[in-house]
């Protein structure tokens, strides 16, 4: 991994104040002043309608995340990883409830949310995708995690991969204990040949250096209270087309040092997630 060099094609990114990534890109580049709100979730439309009933903010989340960073790009086509700290909060609270009282029957709808790699199944359902897909958690790192495995995939089999890191809340009482204050995250299509739209090259080594942090305190509250979005310092390097190196956080003493690197042509943005 150490070095290795790949095209950045698409991103997005939903947090608190940041609805899509016009939207941060602007905020990022000091062009918005940046407000707390709470994250805006499109519907899950891609999804049959069964489907788009059950899906939880986890899901919804994830979905809109994958999506909007392929930019209309055939998903089906694209290698996944989808990485999260903690998956559904909410549903592991409803679980916790019922088992906590008499009647602990557990509903099948229930229990197949419950799984880790709930948000990859319904990815599969919505884009009809027979890709490979990994789904990763490591707690705090989980973005690092999903970096590393994503570009290790990259470097031994090639082609292109969705990586999609993405968090959300639980309820009391267990928000107490993960203190997650809403559903965010980032995407990134990722690939070891450029593309006409690409926004430009990443060159990821691991490091012993501390972290960087954000120098507008809202916005490195977000990168501190969401593990997805430990990645904000470099979506700030990638609106401004800056090429100083970045430090991400991972697995202590080692983070990630990456580099981006702008196209030498003018390019589109990505389309913005857009609400119904």
């Amino acid at each position: 991994m150490n070095g290795d060099t790949l095209w950045l094609h698409g991103l997005s990114v939903i947090a608190p104040g940041l609805p899509d990534w016009a939207h941060a890109a602007a905020v990022l580049r000091g062009e918005q002043a940046w407000a707390q709100a709470p994250s805006v979730l499109p519907p899950a439309e891609a999804l049959p309608a069964a489907e788009r009933r059950r899906a939880s903010r986890t899901v919804r989340v994830a979905l809109a995340l994958g999506l909007h960073a392929l930019q209309g790009h055939d998903p089906s086509e694209i290698a996944t990883v989808f990485t999260s700290s903690g998956a559904d909060g909410h549903n592991c609270h409803a679980l916790c409830e019922q088992l906590a009282g008499e009647d602990r029957a557990i509903s099948p709808t229930r229990f197949h949310n419950s799984v880790h790699n709930a948000a990859a199944g319904y990815w599969g359902i919505a884009t009809r995708s027979m890709a490979p897909s990994q789904v990763l958690c490591a707690y705090d790192a989980s973005f690092g995690a999903g970096w590393i495995d994503a570009l290790g995939q990259l470097r031994c089999d090639g082609g292109e991969l969705l990586l999609v890191a993405y968090d959300s809340e639980y309820p009391e009482p267990l928000r107490a204990c993960r203190p997650v204050p809403d559903a965010a995250g980032a995407a990134f299509w990722l690939g070891t040949e450029r593309r006409e739209h690409s926004l430009g090259t990443l060159r990821t080594t691991l490091v012993p250096d501390a972290p960087d942090a954000m120098a507008l305190a809202g916005l490195d509250a977000l990168r501190a209270d969401f593990p997805a979005l430990r990645c904000l310092p470099l979506l700030e390097r990638i609106a401004r087309r800056d090429e100083r190196p970045v430090v991400i956080d991972y697995l202590a003493p080692q983070r990630l040092r990456v580099q981006f690197t702008p196209a030498d042509h003018d390019h589109p943005r990505p389309h913005p997630a857009r609400a119904a």
